[in-house]
């Protein structure tokens, strides 16, 4: 077997960014809690949860296709 997704550095600085997006998204305006803050929150952990897909697939075609909604993900949360 392969290397655990939790050895990969690109899902674990992943992790640390959600983690720094919900202690950002605290500091929000109460208007913006559910509605900027709450996508922000789901975006962020779309990064990690593709990045961790990366484990069950085989393929190094679907690898770099969830590769690629990790990074659509990240550049969503850079636009909010």
């Amino acid at each position: 077997m392969g290397q655990s997704y939790r050895e990969l550095i690109a899902w674990q600085k992943a992790v640390d960014f959600v983690m720094d997006v919900y202690r950002t998204a605290k500091v929000f305006l109460r208007d913006e809690t559910y509605a900027l803050a709450g996508q922000l929150r789901r975006t962020a952990v779309a990064i990690s949860t593709n990045i961790a897909k990366r484990q069950a697939r085989f393929s190094p075609i679907e690898f770099h296709f969830l590769l690629a909604g990790a990074r659509g993900s990240l550049v969503e949360v850079e636009t909010h």
